[in-house]
């Protein structure tokens, strides 16, 4: 129970990596704000876990007002606010070609400013509780793939974003920063998304080791035990620091051709 009585919100939490995040948190005996943006998920969510433990907003993160309304259902509900987990994003390809100023515009407002937006309305909560964020990355914050630059440019801002606040805040509020950089993980979407794109039904149990050296993606489950230790007290004074969640040397890899 290494998340006992602590208040998390988590943004994304109706599907993938955040919703194995809210599941292991409320295992580790966490009660949770859950965020999406489809409301019938979130329902499902609410009826699954049976518990006053468990709240929901369903809303779309880069609103107007929304940083305020998710952190104000957080203490309405639960009247304090220990950790904030940054997991909504949007995922998508695009490349120099296709990636149009609007485009690029939207990717960052998901992924970087309302992130940030929402560290900013919980801060006076974090302060108070000496609490922390978890912000999800991803190891295309260091280069990025060729089809994903739009992504990568707003997960490299987010990356920076964290070493910085994960610097300040710490030292001036006492408020813990961290960010994690997950890899592969098999998700229900990355799973759909990679049959679009004309793999087999098995595609991802025959996979180059190259990609998987385990011969395997990660589950979600597995990152969402990260998450939980950088939200727990375990982790001391850790702050400002990116979590590689992967099978192989990120930075310096060079595999034989």
């Amino acid at each position: 129970m290494r998340l006992q009585d602590k208040v998390i919100l988590i943004t994304g939490s109706y599907t993938g990596i955040g919703r194995a995040i809210a599941r292991q948190s409320i295992k580790e005996g966490a009660k949770v704000v859950l965020n999406g943006l489809r409301e019938e998920l979130g329902q499902e969510l609410m009826q699954e876990f049976e518990t006053d433990s468990v709240t929901h907003l369903t809303i779309d993160i880069t609103d107007t007002g929304a940083p305020e309304k998710l952190v104000n259902k957080a203490i309405a509900a639960f009247g304090r606010l220990d950790a904030v987990v940054n997991n909504a994003a949007i995922v998508a390809s695009s490349n120099m070609d296709t990636t149009t100023v609007p485009y690029l515009e939207r990717m960052l407002a998901v992924n970087t400013i309302a992130p940030f937006a929402i560290i900013q309305a919980a801060l006076p909560h974090l302060e108070i509780s000496r609490g922390n964020v978890v912000n999800i990355g991803s190891i295309n914050s260091w280069s990025g793939e060729p089809n994903l630059l739009a992504y990568s440019i707003s997960k490299g801002a987010l990356m920076t974003l964290s070493r910085n606040l994960g610097d300040t805040l710490f030292r001036e509020k006492g408020v813990r920063i961290n960010q994690i950089n997950p890899g592969w993980i098999l998700t229900e979407h990355e799973f759909v998304n990679q049959r679009e794109q004309g793999k087999p039904e098995d595609w991802h149990k025959t996979l180059p080791d190259v990609f998987a050296p385990a011969k395997r993606l990660f589950k979600p489950e597995e990152l969402a035990m990260a998450a939980i230790y950088l939200m727990s007290d375990e982790s001391g004074p850790i702050s400002g620091q990116v979590i590689e969640v992967e099978q192989f040397p990120i930075i310096g890899r060079n595999p034989p051709k």
